[in-house]
């Protein structure tokens, strides 16, 4: 698994400077964490992005969504937009901005 610079790059600029946000490399890639919570990551295979659980359905209905894997489990409330989904600007910071939502509903570490 390699790192996406380009894609880390692009996520990077549409999470902006926010209080509470870093990265960190983690599976492979990149992750940017908000308040010590997983928030969304970038890898060669696309990007990640933490929706919560039943928050995700939405998402895994459009081509290039899918659940994350973690083996052979998928990982609720967790989606992966593959590369070409990610050249989606639209899509790309809607999904960063759902994660932030889901996030900044859970209590700061």
């Amino acid at each position: 698994m390699a790192r996406d610079r380009e894609l880390e790059d692009i996520v990077r600029a549409d999470l902006g400077f926010r209080a509470g946000l870093s990265e960190k490399p983690m599976f492979g890639g990149l992750a940017w964490l908000l308040d010590g919570h997983l928030l969304c990551g970038a890898r060669k295979e696309g990007m990640l992005a933490r929706l919560g659980k039943g928050n995700d359905a939405w998402a895994l209905a459009i081509e290039g969504i899918a659940p994350m894997m973690m083996g052979e489990r998928a990982m609720e409330g967790w989606v992966r937009a593959s590369p070409e989904a990610c050249t989606d600007e639209t899509l790309r910071r809607r999904l960063i901005a759902e994660a932030i939502a889901f996030v900044d509903t859970l209590p700061p570490k």
